[in-house]
């Protein structure tokens, strides 16, 4: 599957000076991708100057249209976020208002952009809300093209109420967190290459 490429959006509020638990959830998913041959790149949004907007350039230095050349060129799509609150992170919130800005263009055929491209999420917190900011990421890349295959949500959280994050918990050793990353990586690769060799027909599918 070498001809597939995964790009990650790390959600996190810290930039790529400091570690990261959501990073570090992706890493796990990451070796299974890349021991089956796929490219990845992880970027961390904290890292780039990207105005709020649902153009496709804001101006101004928007580094957007850098990362959304990326995405273009991405089979597979994971926003990944941290919670706070019990909601997905101000900038996951941020990545899926500019993918939307940008849902109007359309591929060779007519269709939206994000057509024939997967999508999926990675939550840690040690706080409720996982499901709850998973669905709403997953809608929200649903609504504008991406395919969702069934469990592509994987997740950490700790205990109620603050405690050990991800990375501090040993989390890898989590059986259904574990269990998740296998799913959403393999049922993102196997969708991935099912699109890539039979995309979705344009009839009822254009703009």
């Amino acid at each position: 599957m070498n001809d597939l490429k995964v790009l990650f959006l790390n959600g996190s509020l810290k930039d790529s000076k400091e570690g990261s638990n959501t990073e570090a959830l992706f890493e796990q998913s990451r070796d299974i991708y890349e021991h089956e041959g796929v490219v990845t790149e992880s970027i961390r949004l904290a890292d780039y100057h990207i105005p709020y907007g649902i153009n496709g350039d804001m101006g101004n230095g928007d580094e957007w249209p850098m990362i959304l050349e990326k995405i273009k060129e991405a089979n597979i799509v994971l926003i990944g976020t941290p919670l706070w609150l019990g909601e997905k992170s101000s900038l996951a919130t941020l990545a899926i208002e500019r993918l939307y800005g940008s849902s109007g263009e359309t591929n060779q055929k007519g269709q939206a952009i994000y057509y024939n491209k997967v999508g999926g999420v990675i939550v840690t917190g040690n706080e409720d809300g996982a499901k709850h900011a998973a669905a709403s990421i997953l809608y929200g890349l649903s609504h504008i093209g991406f395919v969702i295959p069934p469990n592509v949500d994987t997740y950490w959280v700790g205990e109620a109420g603050p405690g050990p994050s991800f990375v501090d918990a040993d989390g890898k050793e989590n059986n259904f967190t574990q269990k998740h990353v296998e799913m959403l990586t393999y049922n993102t690769m196997y969708f991935a290459k099912l699109l890539k060799e039979h995309s979705i027909p344009a009839k009822g599918n254009t703009l």
